[in-house]
């Protein structure tokens, strides 16, 4: 089974508060390799020329994007209860 099939059965219930966020999108521009848009399995992260675009409500908590960022410059809490990744099988 493809990581996309296996996304697709995880339901996802969006708050209007992103847990996620990019602390200084110039340390992004500076970061060569922008592993965050390569490592996240859910394609959170996508640099658009100029910043890192982040899409939060597809978020799987998993904490790739906070271990792998070389400058720490990625902002992460738990969404608030009742929000969030619900896994349907997990």
């Amino acid at each position: 089974m493809k990581l996309e099939d296996k996304l697709f059965l995880d339901r996802f219930k969006p708050d209007e508060h992103a847990h996620i966020s990019i602390v200084s999108q110039d340390v992004c521009a500076r970061c060569p390799d922008k592993p965050c848009t390569i490592v996240c399995p859910a394609e959170v992260y996508h640099w658009d020329g100029e910043k890192t675009v982040v899409s939060y409500e597809n978020c799987i908590e998993c904490g790739a994007c906070r271990l792998i960022c070389p400058y720490n410059n990625i902002a992460c809490t738990m969404p608030r209860g009742g929000f969030g990744v619900q896994y349907k099988y997990g």
